[in-house]
């Protein structure tokens, strides 16, 4: 979900489950007489959630949980003015250092001595849609405060999203109560099951995290080998693409042109990735030429709340993945067509 994967962007971002229960726990309290927090609709938590994501400085221990599996990370952010870095350092898998200066991305790998270098639009959660005209997230979940909890040693109210459609996922997120910034979130499949989870074990808010600091670390490439994938920003249609029938509630945000593996490979045809978000979960079509040698059979598979499908369109390879329900990735890989 592009919720995750922006607390979890935060994480990497990098990122099984609690049980359900775990949020009807007794000593979680109902939220009654705030007026305030009763009448925010699902918009005004997010964007209030998504200013406290891109502009309040912390450091903090992130645990993502998801299919069985856990990892860790250690994130310290700061902002100033429009300004922010960030710096995620994994604690468990391989080594790994990810730094974020607004849309500069800079990913060290001790291991091999290798930094890739990128540049990826937006930092902090629920980018674009939320910041659009048009944003239809309202028409799709519906917001409820359902008590309030703490987390990491903060008060957080505890706010369930709620879909309107099979389309999608539900979320339950913990929001810090002074701030807004989300330090806990659960995503839920149409029984309220928990998929995956993610968490801070541990916080610190308004801490002097120094950009400078930062910005001397995430320059600091000595001994290092750079590599810098190529993506150019392309359409679908430019590309012979189009999607005959469109998913309720999900728009298309980018479209991009990848080369393939390494600056070696980058004579190789590329990959396009087309990239589709309802504000809140996310949908990735990456389509590349055919290769019998690289491609089995087509095939599907689920870890926690992230879904990935396989198939052959005609000359051409699908690999869709999503934080969506398996029926609505099926939609998008049956849906993609050739146009010429």
């Amino acid at each position: 979900m592009a919720i995750i994967r922006a607390a979890a962007t935060i994480l990497l971002m990098l990122l099984g489950s609690l049980v359900a229960a775990q949020a009807e726990n007794a000593s979680v309290r109902p939220v009654m007489g705030d007026g305030k927090v009763a009448d925010r609709n699902v918009n005004d938590w997010l964007m209030r959630m998504h200013e406290a994501s891109r502009r309040r400085a912390y450091v903090g221990t992130f645990v993502v949980s998801a299919g069985g599996a856990m990892s860790s990370a250690r994130i310290w952010h700061v902002c100033d003015g429009e300004q922010q870095i960030e710096r995620v350092e994994s604690l468990t898998g391989a080594p790994r250092s990810t730094f974020r200066r607004n849309e500069q991305v800079m990913t060290f790998l001790p291991e091999s001595r290798v930094v890739v270098a990128e540049k990826r639009e937006s930092l902090g959660l629920f980018p674009n849609l939320l910041q659009s005209n048009d944003s239809s997230i309202a028409q799709y979940y519906r917001a409820r405060v359902t008590g309030r909890e703490r987390v990491a040693g903060f008060e957080a109210d505890v706010v369930h999203l709620r879909p309107e459609d099979g389309w999608r996922f539900g979320y339950r997120i913990w929001a810090e109560k002074r701030t807004g910034l989300m330090i806990k979130l659960q995503t839920l499949d149409g029984d309220g099951q928990v998929l995956e989870q993610a968490a801070f074990s541990e916080l610190q808010l308004d801490v002097p995290v120094s950009m400078a600091k930062l910005t001397r670390m995430m320059g600091n490439t000595e001994g290092y080998q750079i590599e810098k994938p190529e993506m150019v920003k392309t359409t679908a249609a430019a590309e012979g693409w189009v999607l005959k029938n469109a998913v309720p509630g999900f728009k298309s945000m980018n479209c991009y042109k990848r080369s393939v593996g390494a600056a070696a490979d980058a004579r190789q045809e590329g990959t396009l990735q087309w990239i589709f978000s309802d504000g809140l979960a996310s949908v990735s079509l990456f389509v590349e030429a055919f290769d019998a040698r690289r491609h089995a059979q087509p095939g599907a598979l689920a870890i926690g709340a992230t879904h990935t499908l396989t198939r052959r369109v005609g000359d051409w390879w699908l690999t869709a993945v999503g934080e969506v329900p398996a029926q609505t990735l099926a939609a998008f890989a049956q849906g993609l067509e050739r146009a010429k």
